[in-house]
């Protein structure tokens, strides 16, 4: 129905205007959505960290996603391993658990599924339900680091936000000169949790440390450095 004095049919004083914004709607489904979001966050993780990851993967469009995936996305075929650009034995590994409470059982059948172990240097589980402490525990018996997202924590990329700080990680030669220059130890410096989501997105140790540069519109660049604690 239209709204009384409103020109029906997308028109104004006899001009015909653009669609109406609902026909911008997304029409596919929610799910496939949220795939689609966290997936593109974590290729652009990886390749942050410095793993090799083809800007085809990262560049694919949702409508590209959905007609590979379709509508319900089977987690199976969302698996996917990269190796870092200067060390091809460091190899990452990325598995999607379903929407269920993640239990003993299912971390004991991913360990099953995972193909050579041995050449594994890391895994990423994304979640969409709680992990609970028992498969925490089995966790810590792998033999590899093992990373743990929600999946709703990677709908957005956070380094992308425009009030985010860029945050650089220094090699351990670059700290050394700067505790050098600076004539400090490492506990001297700012500290950053590791529990910190940028040091989550860049997989941060302790002990390693992060060059920090804000920037804006009113005040000048100005340059910290933090120490992950």
């Amino acid at each position: 129905m239209d709204v009384e004095g409103e020109p029906a049919n997308g028109e104004s004083n006899g001009e015909i205007l653009g669609p109406c914004l609902t026909s911008h709607i997304d029409e596919g489904s929610a799910e496939s959505y949220r795939y689609y979001l966290s997936r593109r966050t974590v290729l652009e993780m990886l390749r942050d960290r410095g793993y090799s990851v083809p800007a085809s993967e990262i560049d694919l469009s949702l409508q590209d996603f959905r007609f590979l995936h379709g509508p319900t996305p089977d987690i199976e075929r969302l698996r996917f391993s990269a190796t870092h650009c200067t060390d091809p034995s460091d190899r990452m590994l990325v598995i999607y658990c379903g929407p269920g409470i993640v239990k003993v059982n299912v971390i004991r059948g991913l360990h099953s599924q995972i193909a050579n172990k041995d050449t594994l240097t890391g895994l990423i589980l994304i979640t969409q339900n709680q992990v609970t402490n028992q498969a925490l525990k089995t966790l810590e018996l792998y033999p590899f680091k093992t990373e743990i997202f929600q999946i709703t924590d990677l709908l957005v990329n956070i380094t992308k936000h425009v009030l985010k700080p860029k945050h650089r990680v220094l090699t351990d030669k670059e700290k050394g000169k700067l505790l050098k220059k600076y004539n400090i130890e490492e506990k001297q410096l700012p500290r950053l949790s590791r529990k910190d989501a940028i040091s989550r997105y860049y997989g941060l140790e302790k002990g390693q440390v992060v060059k920090v540069t804000y920037t804006g519109d009113i005040t000048e660049s100005h340059v910290t450095y933090r120490c992950i604690w």
